[in-house]
């Protein structure tokens, strides 16, 4: 039950003082100027008590957003298999612009006053945020409240889902012509990372995905068979990628120089031993600076490293491979992913409509 007890300060001035004691509840109190205001909230508070909500609502304001984050990290990044470098980049942005918060004061109106001055930023290699990637930002956020909101009962809502995306155009095909991949792989070659060449080679000849090719591991490659089995892949299913020609040639050469006791086929150089079992530990290697500065050298423009699956996907089309060859290469579970090469395989797809009109008008 609420009680109500008026008070009177020294110098005049008359407050309100509310206490609400339920049983099996720890007891709630609040002050305020005017009794209007102290029935007021005695009543939701009471309520919202007595219908489990007040619990949640005050642990909204007992943490912060830096808390969520940080507790984040902890329990849930840390055992995702997957590279979280993004995820956690997005997530070191909104710890700083919002992280004093309290889970309770994150509104939906200052998360997207937030993400829309994100759009235009430079990021740390000069490229413009644009759309697409302020919505992974939203995105990584938006799962730190789902968590906070199912898991540890934060929050009662995640203001994220009010939200609305940028509207994301539509995949872009950016691929490297002949020139600009001759000029590359020369840069590639050139660079101080001494495994960006062979990394570049790899995903342009097999489509991998970035983390795929620097995450590759000596027991995923088959050399008998000429095959690369993905056991992890973005969608969560196994994926075989052949390993033909010159990439073959190329990996077969890197494995007679393995680093002893690495599991990784393209380690870092930071080498270091686990203290109690004197395990080697390594890490797969980081391509970030060597790759920009091989782009740089090479003075190609607007290009990625995702580019080359991209680049990849374009060759096989423009080569006669159907959309339905080109999505298995890719892992792609819908050919709708991959129509975006279409247009590049009208060769392809014109000599097939051909060759069906022959079979039957015959020269009719």
């Amino acid at each position: 039950m609420a009680s109500i007890e008026k008070r009177t300060a020294d110098d005049g001035s008359i407050a309100y003082r509310v206490k609400i004691r339920l049983r099996g509840h720890p007891t709630e109190t609040g002050t305020f100027a005017r009794l209007t205001d102290a029935k007021i909230w005695a009543q939701q508070t009471e309520a919202a008590i007595r219908e489990g909500r007040h619990f949640k609502t005050s642990e909204a304001k007992k943490h912060t957003l830096a808390d969520a984050i940080d507790r984040y990290h902890k329990e849930v990044l840390v055992h995702k298999k997957s590279n979280t470098f993004n995820q956690v980049h997005y997530l070191k942005y909104w710890r700083q612009e919002l992280g004093a918060y309290r889970m309770f004061d994150v509104t939906s109106a200052l998360i997207v006053e937030k993400r829309n001055a994100l759009v235009g930023q430079k990021n740390s290699y000069g490229r413009e945020i644009g759309a697409t990637t302020a919505n992974r930002y939203t995105q990584a956020l938006g799962h730190v409240f789902t968590i906070a909101m199912n898991e540890w009962e934060w929050v009662e809502t995640n203001p994220v889902r009010k939200v609305s995306k940028y509207k994301e155009s539509r995949g872009r095909v950016r691929f490297l012509d002949d020139e600009e991949r001759q000029r590359l792989l020369q840069a590639c070659r050139e660079s101080d990372n001494p495994h960006l060449y062979k990394i570049v080679v790899l995903a342009l000849s097999t489509g991998a995905r970035k983390m795929e090719v620097i995450g590759l591991k000596w027991q995923d490659i088959d050399f008998e068979r000429k095959l690369i089995v993905l056991h992890e892949t973005k969608n969560g299913e196994r994926r075989v990628l052949p390993l033909q020609g010159y990439a073959l040639s190329l990996m077969q050469e890197h494995a007679k120089v393995k680093t002893l006791g690495c599991e990784y086929v393209f380690p870092s150089s930071k080498v270091t031993r686990d203290k109690a079992t004197g395990k080697i530990l390594c890490q797969p290697i980081d391509i970030r600076t060597a790759w920009e500065n091989a782009l740089t050298k090479a003075k190609i423009e607007d290009f990625r490293f995702h580019d080359l699956r991209h680049s990849a996907a374009s060759y096989l089309a423009m080569n006669g491979a159907s959309l339905a060859e080109i999505a298995e290469v890719l892992g792609h579970k819908t050919l709708q992913m991959v129509k975006r090469y279409a247009h590049l395989s009208e060769a392809h797809t014109s000599t097939v409509v051909a060759s069906m009109n022959q079979k039957i008008f015959g020269n009719v």
